[in-house]
């Protein structure tokens, strides 16, 4: 059996001062609600208050196809977004100085290195608003899961704030600025299914491959994987040789299976981590026959494809995190919502 910590409790911290934009003017456009929730609280200033919900992600296949001069590797992988995420409240602030971030999680900082706050930081360089936030974080998504789902905080973030200030930035403009603090986050600002290449910070809009209402259920142990503990376990040589646009046309034509679904890292995440590939094997021999499982990302969360019950041993296993899933997208102007109610 796997040990699994757990945490209700919120944890708080005021930030240390960020520096301040050459520009003073303040966002004085109204507070806009999204698309995908209504206001339903207020701020502890009294402000009210916008529910987002901060997706999270799936790699439908990775290829790693060049390791780069400067350490990182090129990667061509078909990224999905997918409706399992955090819930995040955002409210302008009153403060001159500092953001104020809340999270339920107290694990995760809540100081200048979460990509929270990064992010914040990021809108306020590049729009010249000095405008800072109160927001809380009610996590969802593991952490060490290969999910995204800090990366989605972040990109949710962005989009949160451009839009409490009046859209003064693009959601093209929100993209590419994203690749400044992590290879994700750009993802989340395609239509739900992307096509990246880069670090992962190069997004190429594709129609979703699969039928929106497949089955999906996610498991992950509760040890994470670390993502440069996988890379430095990753042999080049041992990689596929698969064609990425060939798996990336086959996968839409053919839908998922074991020759597509590749991940260039579970081999090495199943090298630092043997019970991977454990549970990998567990799930494929105790769920639907035309099911495909396969890792997604640095692991350490197994997507099972194609079959969401959940399999007596893991339902038995509370330490185990499990969760049915769907792949979801958005429109343009909108964020994306969740499809299952999990209430």
């Amino acid at each position: 059996m796997f040990t699994l910590s757990s945490s209700a409790s919120f944890t708080v911290r005021a930030l240390a001062a960020a520096p301040q934009s050459s520009s003073r003017r303040r966002c004085a456009a109204k507070q806009r609600s999204t698309t995908t929730r209504a206001q339903s609280r207020t701020s502890p200033e009294g402000v009210p208050s916008t529910a987002f919900f901060s997706p999270s992600k799936i790699n439908l296949f990775l290829r790693i196809t060049a390791r780069r001069a400067d350490g990182f590797h090129d990667l061509a992988s078909l990224f999905h977004v997918i409706d399992l995420g955090d819930s995040m409240t955002f409210a302008k602030s009153s403060s001159e100085t500092r953001d104020t971030l809340v999270c339920s999680d107290p694990t995760i900082p809540t100081d200048g290195s979460n990509l929270v706050i990064k992010a914040l930081d990021l809108f306020r360089a590049k729009t010249g608003i000095s405008q800072y936030f109160w927001i809380e974080l009610d996590k969802k998504v593991p952490h060490g899961a290969g999910l995204g789902g800090g990366s989605g905080n972040a990109a949710t973030t962005l989009f949160a704030a451009n839009k409490l200030c009046g859209s003064p930035a693009t959601e093209a403009e929100l993209l590419e600025w994203s690749g400044e603090i992590g290879s994700d986050i750009s993802v989340f600002f395609s239509n739900g299914a992307a096509y990246c290449t880069g670090r992962g910070e190069i997004v190429e809009d594709v129609e979703p491959p699969l039928d929106l209402g497949t089955k999906m259920l996610l498991v992950k142990p509760p040890m994470g994987c670390s993502t440069p503990a996988i890379f430095k376990a990753l042999d080049l040589n041992g990689r596929s040789t698969a064609d990425p646009l060939e798996l990336l046309r086959k996968i839409s034509s053919e839908g998922c299976s074991e020759a597509i679904c590749i991940n260039d890292l579970e081999k090495p995440a199943f090298t630092v981590l043997p019970e991977l590939a454990d549970l990998k094997a567990r799930l494929q021999a105790n769920t639907a026959k035309d099911s495909v499982v396969f890792m997604s990302g640095s692991g350490s969360t197994i997507v099972v494809m194609g079959d969401d019950d959940i399999p007596e041993f893991v339902q038995q296993d509370d330490t185990l995190f499990k969760a049915p899933t769907r792949l979801i997208t958005r429109k343009a102007g909108e964020w994306y919502a969740p499809t299952l109610d999990r209430a």
